[in-house]
């Protein structure tokens, strides 16, 4: 493997501490928790990992398997989903299981739901789907992997294949928006804003929960959290829990993929940019042009330091993941590896200095994402798979 470049680095002097007007939400928690297989997923401490990286403490919420998929999305989708089905039978509905939210929805069965993605996203849609007795058809760009493809096909859905990248695969999903297909996407467009900020609400609960773990862990609390953007969803949920008023509060860290850094140019031109080159990381669940226009007010004031990254970064924070315990895929380290590119390289010194990183740091890096590849997971790895790091099917609704 050779060098990893530098990591390109933007400090936004813009940031604030705090943002008026945001409030975390509380609801999809309790959605979450009447899903088949809820429960929160680990805050892990890993003392070797921050010694290498000479800061004080470093936890990692372990997003590897979430609701019986190997990532963070199906928080998002759910709670979208369910939210969109409600305002379509113009009523709350009182249900303790997905099998009684499938019988509240059976009036609307002639509904699809279509999404965009490049991998799990469109799964996570495509899950809920199954669980509801709904029929998906999920748009993918033609630079996916197959196990990507075979996954989502698995869950009952039409997996289109289009020509071109994600946004490409966006636009084509918007074209199936009527009465009987409902479009679940997590990023916006004119026009479009409810549901993906529904899906921005869906990953509260990732922040609930470690919440709820470090209290329990002592009385220390994250002055650092790192989070990976794609369109800048997951981004957006982490600046509403961490500089809301009532929120905890902590600086903000976002990574990218060295092709995919839309928000680090956008926030470096003032104004949201679409890449003008395509986006080819192995960190495919990032492989973004353009940020969400929803997402945008809040990353441009909330994130505080942005950092784009090779895939030589990432393949060094799956192997450092796998030795701490944590089986994660490319997407999945993209966070980890934006911090130890800004800990280890000398171009990462605004970055260190702008973010207080020192030996008494306490960081909470998010892993978004398990194995979708495992072949890929291994040859990089140099390990064998753990059968159980792999998800298993999920039980509950109709097939």
């Amino acid at each position: 493997m050779r060098d990893p470049d530098p990591p390109d680095v933007f400090v936004n002097d813009d940031a604030l501490d705090r943002i008026q007007g945001l409030t975390r939400p509380s609801e999809p928690l309790a959605v979450h928790r009447r899903l088949p297989g809820y429960a929160p997923t680990p805050l892990i401490d890993c003392p070797d990992l921050a010694a290498e990286l000479g800061i004080g403490t470093l936890w990692v919420k372990d997003e590897s398997t979430r609701l019986g998929l190997p990532a963070f999305k199906m928080l998002g989708a759910a709670y979208a989903c369910y939210r969109v089905l409600t305002e379509r039978l113009g009523h709350d509905v009182e249900w303790r299981t997905v099998d009684d939210l499938a019988a509240a929805v059976a009036p609307l069965d002639r509904l699809t739901f279509s999404a965009a993605t490049d991998g799990n996203h469109g799964r996570a849609v495509a899950r809920m789907a199954r669980l509801l007795g709904l029929r998906a058809v999920i748009y993918m760009p033609d630079n996916i992997a197959k196990p990507r493809i075979d996954a989502i096909a698995s869950e009952g859905a039409d997996v289109v294949i289009i020509a071109g990248g994600y946004e490409d695969a966006v636009r084509e999903s918007a074209r199936l928006a009527s009465d009987t297909c409902i479009v679940v996407s997590d990023t916006s467009w004119p026009g479009y804003a409810d549901i993906p900020s529904w899906v921005i609400e869906g990953y509260s609960t990732i922040f609930s929960e470690a919440d709820d773990q470090l209290a329990q862990a002592g009385p220390d609390r994250p002055d650092l959290v790192v989070i990976p953007i794609g369109v800048g969803a997951l981004a957006a949920a982490t600046v509403t829990h961490f500089k809301a008023a009532d929120g905890p509060g902590a600086r903000l860290l976002g990574v990218e993929p060295e092709s995919a850094r839309c928000v680090l140019e956008s926030l470096r031109a003032g104004h949201p940019v679409v890449l003008p080159f395509p986006q080819t990381s192995i960190m495919a669940g990032l492989n973004c042009g353009t940020p969400s226009p929803l997402a945008w007010p809040l990353l441009e004031r909330g994130l505080d330091v942005v950092a784009a990254v090779s895939d030589e970064w990432a393949m060094t924070a799956m192997r450092s993941l796998a030795t701490a315990g944590v089986i994660a895929g490319e997407t999945g380290a993209a966070a980890l590896a934006g911090l130890q590119a800004i800990c280890a390289d000398p171009a990462g010194a605004p970055a260190r200095a702008a973010l207080g990183l020192g030996q008494d740091s306490r960081v909470l890096v998010l892993c978004t994402e398990g194995v979708t590849d495992t072949a890929a997971w291994t040859a990089i790895t140099g390990h064998p798979m753990p059968e159980a790091a792999l998800p298993e099917p999920i039980a509950g609704g109709n097939a």
